[in-house]
């Protein structure tokens, strides 16, 4: 969720692996992804570089990979390493499920029950999508738009006699 997060995530690794020989990271998190990544040990750039390259071609965010190795008396060289730090990351990546998430824009929108019907049909996921309603004397309607439709629905609430404001941004800048 946060870089905060992906710490906690890479020092649990450290203590359930306290034996290891390396605890090689790399991770992605936010809109735009803030990110980092440490060789532990490895030779500079041999380890954490390949495993963010691998994450940033797979174009994904809020993930963390860690390798974690035992040294076992056989030395990879460099390139070796490089290799085999990327390759592992990319092949998990392979395995990953990815959920892709569309930028939105929210707007709430207070709308007369008998109009609730007209905002409904402005609805066409995954464009445009119901993110919430809270029933009372009017219906508070929060609605998620991706940024090219923000300006169309807005013209059809306007249409409809209803004035909407952005809530917030979410999904991908």
């Amino acid at each position: 969720a946060d870089r905060a997060a992906a710490e906690a995530f890479v020092a649990a690794e450290r203590k359930r692996n306290p034996d290891a020989t390396h605890h090689c990271f790399a991770w992605r998190v936010g809109r735009p992804p803030a990110e980092r990544s440490s060789d532990d040990g490895e030779p500079a750039g041999t380890a954490g570089p390949p495993m963010l390259s691998a994450l940033r071609a797979a174009a994904v965010t809020d993930v963390v990979a860690v390798v974690t190795r035992w040294f076992g008396g056989t030395r990879l060289g460099k390139g070796g390493l490089v290799r085999a730090y990327g390759g592992v990351v990319r092949a998990a990546l392979e395995q990953l499920p990815v959920r892709t998430e569309l930028a939105r824009v929210r707007i709430a929108v207070r709308v007369p029950a008998a109009r609730i019907g007209a905002v409904r049909r402005l609805v066409h996921p995954p464009e445009v999508e119901l993110a919430g309603e809270r029933w009372g004397e009017e219906v508070e309607v929060e609605l998620a738009v991706v940024p090219p439709r923000e300006a169309a629905l807005r013209d059809a609430l306007a249409a409809l006699g209803l004035a909407a404001a952005p809530r917030e941004r979410t999904g991908l800048p």
